[in-house]
């Protein structure tokens, strides 16, 4: 299980899903994620911080 601290920006919100682009190793594309698993107050644009296998959305 990979515990490490990611961060992320919201490329495309796209229905039910989101697609976010590492912000600390871009070079990795991007990743599909189910919005369920993301906070609810997410825009295209927002930064997110997934550390202990949940996303936060930073300020």
């Amino acid at each position: 299980m990979n515990l490490e601290t990611m961060y992320f920006v919201v490329e495309l919100i796209d229905g039910d899903y989101a697609h976010l682009r590492r912000t600390d190793q871009p070079s990795e594309g991007t990743r599909l994620v189910a919005r369920a698993l993301l906070p609810e107050d997410i825009r295209e644009g927002s930064h997110l911080k997934y550390e202990m296998l949940q996303y936060e959305l930073l300020q």
